[in-house]
């Protein structure tokens, strides 16, 4: 596993590819996170360059959607549903967890839903901050839910699933 820390309006982000693709995007206190031993900083590597990139005309708001290789391969196939789920869910727009229960065809999944969402190693890339409570509040967020806000905030979303 290769890294990077890229220093982002929302902190430092590490942002770590495999030879696959981008397998993660953490936030300086993620939870989860079981940290980089063994890893290799590399900044020249291209999937991470792309990565720093793309992240910096995001925070610009220059870029809405991310063109890059994933490798979501540490989830398991439920996670792995949940998360191409949140790939679908457009910029400044929310969901709610059992809306994006209902989208799985799993509506009585959403407390799992929930926990796979939290589990998404590959924050902003795959946008797990566009789930929300379905009362229109900010729940749980494995980077801080006020990074959430302000990722929310920065993207102009309405808190209304």
């Amino acid at each position: 596993m290769f890294y990077i820390n890229y220093p982002s309006p929302v902190g430092m982000l590490l942002i770590a590819a495999s030879q696959q693709g981008l397998a993660g995007v953490y936030f300086e206190e993620h939870k989860h996170f079981k940290g980089c031993q063994g890893w290799h900083e590399q900044a020249d590597h291209p999937v991470l360059q792309r990565a720093r990139h793309q992240l910096a005309e995001y925070f610009a708001g220059q870029r809405q959607d991310f063109d890059l290789p994933l490798d979501c391969s540490a989830g398991t196939a439920f996670q792995q549903t949940v998360w191409q789920a949140l790939r679908r869910i457009p910029y400044g727009t929310t969901v709610s967890y059992g809306e994006l229960a209902k989208q799985i065809q799993h509506p009585a999944a959403v407390r799992a839903v929930g926990a796979a969402n939290g589990r998404n190693p590959i924050s902003i890339i795959i946008p797990c901050h566009r789930v929300i409570a379905g009362n229109g509040a900010l729940t749980g967020y494995a980077g801080g839910v006020q990074n959430k806000q302000r990722l929310l905030a920065l993207e102009e979303a309405s808190l209304f699933a």
